[in-house]
């Protein structure tokens, strides 16, 4: 009867193991797919960017291939921990760490370019006269230059935090869990830091974002103000707050998975974390390649133009 209950019990297990591994495959099949057609889209964009000299020359299309850039680079990188994850790698916490000190890099540059494109919009409609000499492509560069300079001082800063943690508290170099930015978060201080860190990102781009807006609805109401170009940039500007806001939910989730983990199941916990990855980190990351691909004038046709190349490169069937 013992030995019963025992083959019962493998038989159970092994089950249980099965399932969990067709769920695991099947859930990273469903979650590769449109993270590759996103990398797919934002690789479009960042080409059709460099295809005209127009876009080299004019600053908000060099913020938005900086910005694009850097969330194509963090859905990669993104995508190659969910990678690991799900096939069950643990990395050693050196390799880990530069993974997750890109993918803070990267991700606070984000915030910071839509500050900065924010502020371009805001002196095209306020001043129009002006918006010539202040925006200027060495400008726009200097501006991105001190995103850059900015984002990597805060990872410098990350940096020097992990260092000051002693190696005693951490059994082995080898990972426990499986590799994330929160798992690189070692001690009450790098907590504490980081989420100051992100408070403080997140408001200032807030508050600055909200000043640029209300300056254009004061702006549009002006008899001397181009209305439909105040139209498009108070629609430009919305949009960027909700790309804020789709951004911050991306740094906030996994302290919603955590507050729900001491509620539910570790399976269901895993199913949210999934479901939070597609609609919180990937799609942000591929928003604004459909907003601007689709809204505006002068990307939409050499978009077109460059798909139509891409079709009649394709070998034909038949």
């Amino acid at each position: 009867m013992l030995h019963f209950n025992q083959s019962e019990n493998i038989n159970i297990t092994a089950e249980q193991s099965y399932q969990g591994l067709l769920e695991r495959v099947l859930l990273s099949t469903l979650i590769g797919m449109p993270c590759c057609l996103f990398l797919f889209i934002n690789g479009t964009m960042l080409f059709t960017l460099r295809s005209k000299s127009v876009f080299c020359e004019t600053s908000r299309y060099v913020l938005l291939y900086n910005l694009l850039f850097a969330d194509t680079v963090l859905l990669a990188l993104s995508q190659l921990m969910y990678i690991l994850a799900a096939c069950r790698i643990r990395l050693t916490y050196p390799v880990c760490g530069v993974f997750a000190m890109l993918t803070n890099l990267t991700n606070e540059i984000s915030p910071l370019t839509l500050v900065v494109m924010s502020l371009e919009r805001y002196v095209s409609v306020c001043y129009p006269l002006r918006h010539a000499t202040i925006i200027t492509i060495r400008n726009t560069g200097v501006a991105i230059c001190v995103v850059w300079i900015f984002s990597l001082l805060n990872i410098l800063i990350r940096v020097l935090l992990l260092l000051n943690v002693t190696f005693e508290d951490v059994q082995s170099l080898q990972m426990t869990d499986y590799c994330s930015d929160v798992a690189m978060i070692l001690g009450p201080l790098s907590n504490l830091y980081d989420k100051t860190y992100t408070c403080f990102v997140f408001i200032l781009a807030s508050v600055v974002i909200a000043s640029a807006y209300a300056g254009v609805m004061v702006a549009a109401r002006s008899a001397s103000t181009d209305k439909a170009s105040a139209q498009k940039a108070r629609n430009t500007l919305l949009l960027h707050l909700v790309q804020l806001g789709l951004s911050l939910l991306s740094t906030m989730h996994t302290s919603i998975v955590i507050s729900l983990s001491t509620i539910l199941q570790r399976l269901v916990i895993v199913r949210i974390k999934s479901v939070f990855y597609v609609f919180i980190s990937i799609l942000p990351r591929c928003l604004s390649s459909l907003i601007y691909g689709l809204r505006d004038q002068t990307i939409r046709p050499a978009l077109i133009h460059l798909c139509s190349q891409l079709k009649l490169s394709c070998p034909s069937k038949g």
